[in-house]
């Protein structure tokens, strides 16, 4: 089954990051990427742009308005995204618990409506 992970974190948490800190965590995640790569859980995955780079876009009425950031003002923001592959919810939650972005933020998994 596949499950959509979506990375959240804080933003001003990351930006207060030094260098080297940002540099062992984006390190430790794509090794992380890999590993699942190599299990066969990972499907695709990949970072975001800043909250702040986002575009909210509504239809209401028939009428389609714009928004400069994101959809919701949430303490953490959508950082990134990972699609994976897993066995049932349990091994998802295993799979994205070892995530280190869940150390700086939060992991939210989506089972995905499968078509046939």
């Amino acid at each position: 089954m596949k499950y959509l992970c979506l990375i959240y974190n804080e933003e001003e948490k990351l930006e207060a990051m030094s260098q080297t800190e940002w540099e062992a965590l984006v390190g430790e995640a794509l090794a992380y990427d890999d590993e699942l790569r190599q299990k066969g859980h990972l499907i695709g995955a990949q970072a975001l742009q800043p909250a702040q780079a986002a575009t909210t876009i509504r239809v209401r009425t028939g009428e389609v308005s714009t928004a400069e950031g994101p959809a919701a003002g949430p303490k953490e923001q959508l950082r990134g995204f990972m699609l994976i592959d897993a066995r049932d919810l349990n091994e998802a939650i295993q799979v994205a618990s070892k995530m280190p972005q869940a150390r700086v933020g939060s992991i939210e998994v989506h089972p995905i409506v499968e078509s046939e």
